[in-house]
């Protein structure tokens, strides 16, 4: 194809997407290795929004029904959140926090502005907040 840019993966968006998120991770790791991000997402998120259903929660994390079943299987199996049935459909579940899970959130909600924090580091305020606009644009 000439006259065509050459494609450099370096310069993808997703490419530089994905290891800006790896960043992430790894500083997340580093500061709360006893939950992964998803997990912390959807205990933040209770604390933030109070009982809420499974689907619902899922919709405000940004993860799909299957995502979201696992990750809240997980937290109750840790005793962090409980699942109960909606009282006007039953078929409905609705998550909650248990006390250990909004004594968990916190205790982690410092360190988790920390992290972005850290993870921002090399941008000033402006340019975070470039970022973050910009961001949103792709959402």
């Amino acid at each position: 194809m000439s006259g065509q840019p050459p494609y450099h993966l370096e310069d993808q968006i997703g490419f530089v997407l994905r290891k800006a998120s790896q960043r992430h991770i790894a500083i997340f790791a580093r500061h709360i290795g006893e939950l992964t991000p998803p997990q912390f997402a959807a205990l933040a998120k209770l604390a933030e929004v109070g009982d809420t259903s499974q689907n619902q929660l899922g919709t405000l994390v940004a993860m799909d029904a299957a995502t979201i079943k696992g990750v809240i299987d997980r937290l109750k199996a840790r005793g962090l959140v409980a699942l109960t049935r909606h009282d006007g459909d039953r078929r409905r579940l609705v998550v909650s926090l248990t006390s250990e899970g909004q004594a968990t959130v916190e205790r982690l909600l410092p360190l988790a502005k920390h992290i972005t924090h850290e993870t921002a580091s090399p941008l000033n305020d402006r340019e975070l907040a470039t970022l973050m606009r910009l961001l949103s644009k792709l959402t």
